[in-house]
């Protein structure tokens, strides 16, 4: 009944406001939503990349790894950052440092993501979200669901070393290059 009664302008400031709200990224609840402390042990996982194959977090025990995760193959930050990491390849390469991105798309898609922008690391596909509650990534935008763009670095030990909440796409691959090379220093 209120409604009836309710002016045009008023109408449309209550359904931009509702449109605001739903495209707002929020947090999903899950046991263990909360991002692991940086120190702690990085949560493993297993997951199939691009190429099909299964990686491991144990398999690059002793490497610095840096896992980022990214909302969705073929949209614009997400192709920015992935090809700033990928001209940035070879430095990460000659410091011995590996890197994995992560999102909720399939093989398929990050096969397709891959090969139109030459990536030359793994892209590991998420799709039970496991990786992502695992890391505390995983949130809604609207009515979808993705892993929030965040990036971590993991030490030789396995420990998460740097944790970068919502990160900026742009840039971000030489700062993630320059923290380790920083970490390095100390460790070293």
């Amino acid at each position: 009944m209120i409604l009836r009664y309710a002016s045009r302008a008023g109408l449309a400031a209550l359904a931009l406001a509702a449109s605001w709200l739903l495209l707002q990224p929020r947090g999903i609840a899950a046991e263990g939503a909360a991002s692991p402390a940086v120190g702690s042990a990085a949560p493993a996982f297993r997951l199939q990349d691009q190429t099909g194959k299964w990686n491991t977090l144990d398999e690059y025990r002793g490497k610095w790894v840096v896992v980022y995760f990214y909302p969705k193959d073929q949209t614009p930050g997400c192709t920015t950052q992935a090809c700033e990491l990928r001209d940035d390849i070879f430095a990460f390469r000659r410091a011995g440092i590996v890197v994995l991105g992560v999102s909720l798309d399939d093989i398929e898609s990050h096969k397709a993501f891959a090969e139109k922008h030459g990536l030359p690391f793994p892209l590991l596909a998420d799709v039970k979200q496991e990786a992502a509650k695992a890391y505390g990534v995983l949130t809604s935008f609207g009515p979808m669901t993705i892993a929030r763009r965040d990036t971590f670095i993991i030490d030789p030990q396995g420990k998460i070393a740097v944790h970068w909440e919502k990160v900026k796409p742009e840039g971000h691959a030489k700062l993630v290059l320059s923290e380790v090379e920083k970490l390095k220093g100390k460790a070293g």
